[in-house]
Parts: C-alpha cells; structure tokens; sequence
C-alpha cells in the first residue's frame, strides 16, 4: 500500500477485461486454483481496512475496485457466466431477455426434465428420485458445456451462443433442484 493508502493503479483499470484483472489466459477453461490465488490477492490489496485512514475518493475508489473483483470473480469461476462472457469479449451478445433456445428436440427434453423434478416429491423414495434427477440435469449440463467449447475451439460463435442458451435452462433447474431438496430436508421428522 502506498502512504496515501491508494490502490494499486493497475486495480482500477475498469477497463480490462477479467482474464486481464486476474491474471488469466483468455480461455474457456480455467485454473480454478489461479482464479482462487489471484482473486485473494487482489481482495487483500483492496480490502477496506487498509484505506481506512485515507481520503473520501480513495476509499470509495478501494471500494468500486473490490466490488469489480467481486464480480470478475464470480463470472469466470461460473462455467455459463464464463462462456457468455467469452462470447461478449468476441461481441456475440447473448440476451436472455429476448434470445432462446429453438430446438425442439431440447425444448421437448426440457419439459421431460421439468416434470421429473415435479414429481420428486410424490415419489416413493423423494431423496432418490432428487438425486436421479440432479445427475440427469448434471449430465446434460456437462454435456452442454463439452459443446460449448467445441464451438469456441472451432470458432463457431453462433452455436458457441446457441450452448449458452441452453445452458441457461438448466442453470434454472438446478435452482429449482435445490428449491426442491430444501423442501424435502425442511419436511424431515
């Protein structure tokens, strides 16, 4: 820390990419260990209590730096926040407001899944049908994932981006699996 208490220069550049911030080759797969070491390196360096004794503007700057690690962190160690990312930094954008997934074989897939995790509870062992269901979802996620980075490796950004939609499907069954397991575990004697 400088005597002014000010961070790092190199912190506060908003303007580099997440690999960059942390020190990471730009690519799908990462060292989850890397992004670990780097990401409490550059916590340490921001953390509020080493500015505690400087200026206004210094503070608040360690503060906007921290949360940027925050969520440089938490987008590249998340599988789907990391391939959107990726897609974004090549300039597909990936708006799930408006874009979805068009395969009907899919779609027909999602909804297999959907009911099997609504029937979860009426099951006759619940805690068995969860965990069927979750490495059902699981399998299909990994599998999503090993296409979204044949896609990336060929450089085929329009089906690299078609994976991302999909995955944003099971991104929200699997929240809905443990919305589901929290049920059960909370109805045990």
């Amino acid at each position: 820390m400088s005597e002014q208490g000010a961070p790092p220069g190199p912190l506060l550049d908003f303007g580099r990419d997440y690999f960059a911030l942390l020190g990471l080759p730009r690519q799908f797969r990462i060292d989850r260990e890397a992004l670990s070491r780097a990401y409490r390196t550059l916590q340490t360096e921001l953390h509020p209590d080493r500015f505690a004794k400087a200026p206004e503007a210094q503070r608040r700057l360690a503060v906007q730096g921290a949360s940027h690690v925050n969520e440089a962190y938490a987008t590249l160690r998340d599988d789907t926040r990391r391939a959107r990312y990726l897609l974004g930094l090549r300039g597909v954008d990936v708006d799930d407001d408006r874009a979805t997934a068009t395969d009907p074989d899919f779609l027909m897939d999602q909804m297999a899944l959907r009911e099997a995790l609504e029937a979860v509870p009426d099951a006759a062992d619940p805690f068995a049908a969860l965990d069927q269901a979750a490495t059902d979802i699981d399998d299909r996620h990994d599998a999503l994932i090993r296409a979204f980075e044949a896609a990336w490796a060929a450089d085929d950004l329009e089906q690299a981006r078609e994976q991302v939609l999909k995955l944003r499907f099971f991104n929200r069954l699997r929240d809905e699996l443990e919305r589901i397991r929290e049920r059960l575990e909370d109805d045990l004697p």
